[in-house]
């Protein structure tokens, strides 16, 4: 529709009413129709009104506004209440208003600054962070793209892909025994009739000791259906809120001097606020490095194919080699495989 609504708080009551036909006897330049348009209290702005005369706007057969026609196909709507209404008229056609032509009157334009993104929408700046190693040296620094690592943070995307992960890790080989699977005779025990007792055809049935379960799990898989596109931009929040923290180191290399485990142990004492700590490789991960930290249960090595959501959520700080920054962003650039 073409409605603007909430141009001044400074203008109050006024609606600007301008028509696209020449005449003021038909019924629109484009067709009338009938349109409810949300009036504010303040003013609004629709284009293709066709006047005919003077005209009243009711609430409840209360008269709220009056329409005025003014020379050269302009009407003017006053209110005389500034409450909310919803109105209908027949006299709005469906114009589309362009912003070539000028028709919003320059009195009803507010005079307040708009404040605008310092880039454009969609559009996501690079970041540069500083690159070191296990002995804190200064090794240089690293470009990292911007709409990998400084994405917005959405919540719920990654509760999807948490949710995902884990019910697909699930086993899924629970199992119980149906009537024709659990172990017994299949005599009949009794005689249908005369006992005095009631009436049973088997033993195995799950009214009886040792019988059958009735409508028990069978093994299945617990995994659900989630779109690949959403599963990338569940790991670009998460290193985005690594990122934003300042809990995402990038280091030269993860090569230690050793595979001794104080080597790991007196760096993480070095570090501040770190009680969990994941390293990612870009390639296998180094032997000295996993026997280094396969005694530390806060401490855990992956390499970037096998980096996710879960385990970012599980470690409150990230360490990535280079290699492993460069093959995440390429991953992330790479087409879907649909």
């Amino acid at each position: 529709m073409a409605w603007r609504g909430l141009l001044s708080r400074d203008v109050k009551a006024v609606c600007y009413l301008c028509s696209e036909s020449s005449s003021l006897g038909g019924g629109g330049a484009r067709g009338s129709q009938d349109f409810k348009y949300p009036v504010n209290p303040y003013a609004a702005f629709v284009r293709g009104f066709c006047g005919v005369a003077p005209n009243s706007l009711k609430k409840h057969g209360q008269v709220v506004g009056v329409i005025h026609q003014y020379p050269a196909t302009e009407s003017r709507l006053h209110f005389l209440n500034i409450s909310p209404y919803q109105f209908t008229s027949r006299k709005f056609s469906t114009s589309i208003l362009t912003a070539e032509e000028g028709a919003i009157p320059p009195e009803l334009l507010s005079k307040m600054k708009v404040l605008t993104l310092d880039r454009l929408q969609g559009q996501y700046e690079d970041l540069v962070t500083r690159v070191t190693n296990f002995h804190n040296e200064d090794k240089g620094v690293m470009v990292l793209a911007g709409d990998v690592f400084d994405v917005p943070i959405r919540k719920d995307i990654v509760h999807r892909v948490v949710r995902w992960q884990l019910a697909k890790r699930q086993q899924g080989t629970h199992s119980t025994k149906t009537i024709s699977e659990v172990s017994g005779t299949g005599k009949k025990p009794y005689r249908q009739k005369g006992t005095g007792r009631a009436r049973h055809g088997t033993l195995r049935g799950p009214q009886f000791r040792h019988g059958a379960t009735m409508h028990g799990p069978k093994p299945r898989s617990h995994a659900i259906k989630l779109q690949k596109k959403v599963r990338r931009l569940g790991l670009k929040i998460a290193l985005s809120a690594r990122t934003a923290e300042g809990k995402l180191l990038v280091f030269d290399d993860l090569t230690v001097p050793s595979h001794k485990t104080k080597n790991i142990v007196n760096y993480i004492l070095q570090m501040e606020n770190t009680k969990k700590l994941l390293l990612v490789d870009g390639g296998p991960v180094d032997e000295k490095l996993k026997l280094a930290t396969q005694n530390l249960h806060y401490v855990n090595v992956l390499p970037s194919i096998g980096l996710n959501v879960y385990s970012i959520l599980q470690h409150d700080t990230l360490v990535m080699s280079r290699d492993a920054v460069s093959q995440i962003v390429q991953r992330m650039h790479s087409p879907i495989n649909r």
